[in-house]
């Protein structure tokens, strides 16, 4: 992603943000202890900042364990933000359409760091399909949106490192390897994903861009990989191709 420099005098509310951004799905809840190693901060520097964050409802601490969680306040912006967001809301009834049309789930994702975060979601029509995942944030190597967007934001693939993670025997893990996955995404126009994200799983995804011709996030449809064979992939892709049309102001 593309490097912002913080400004001066910051420095307090960019330690409390950081604090923030440690909470994960894998790690939803934290001690004192392992906040202050995280973030590299002695004890009471993290305590203070905490107490700050619980001031204000964006943690939450267990009386009984003593470890700290994200709060209500914080859903409550998270919820806030989703409303205001012109994207997710032109890019709704795209999404409706899409998942009533092909019948899988169709999702809207933006980038946050090193991966995407799912911004949106319409679920698809068959009883088995990938559901409730708003607000959930996945690697950018390993998912069809990531691979769209960074295929048409030279400055994403640039910082990739060298290496990643491996989620599945599938998932690329090599930045060569990737490159030429970047060059065959923008010959085709669309991106896949085929077992890397998660075994069993499938997923095709474009770039969507605003009026300046700047990318803003991407579309993706995805569903268990026995129904998302090389030709239903194709179609979806180029159905896809049309969705991002209507959603992307001409440029």
């Amino acid at each position: 992603m593309r490097e912002k420099t913080a400004p001066k005098g910051a420095q307090a509310a960019l330690r409390a943000i950081r604090l923030l951004k440690l909470f994960s799905i894998e790690k939803p809840e934290l001690s004192l202890t392992e906040v202050s190693v995280s973030a590299d901060l002695n004890k009471t520097t993290a305590h203070r900042l905490l107490r700050a964050l619980e001031s204000e409802s964006l943690v939450q601490r267990n009386s009984i364990t003593g470890r700290y969680s994200l709060g209500a306040g914080l859903m409550a912006l998270g919820v806030q933000a989703l409303s205001s967001s012109d994207l997710r809301r032109r890019a709704r009834p795209i999404l409706k359409l899409l998942a009533r049309d092909i019948g899988e789930t169709a999702q809207l994702e933006v980038p946050v760091h090193d991966g995407m975060l799912i911004l949106d979601e319409v679920t698809g029509r068959h009883v088995v399909t990938a559901t409730g995942n708003i607000g959930t944030h996945w690697p950018m190597h390993a998912t069809s949106s990531g691979k769209a967007y960074m295929a048409f934001d030279a400055s994403t693939f640039d910082q990739l490192p060298e290496t990643f993670s491996s989620l599945t025997k599938n998932t690329i893990t090599s930045k060569v390897l990737m490159k030429t996955e970047m060059d065959r995404i923008l010959k085709r126009g669309f991106s896949e994903s085929v077992d890397e994200l998660e075994p069993g799983y499938s997923c095709v995804g474009i770039a969507v861009f605003d009026a300046l011709g700047n990318i803003q996030g991407a579309l993706s449809i995805g569903g268990p990989s026995h129904r998302m064979t090389a030709e239903r992939r194709m179609e979806i892709g180029v159905a896809l191709k049309k969705a991002s049309d209507r959603l992307s102001p001409e440029y």
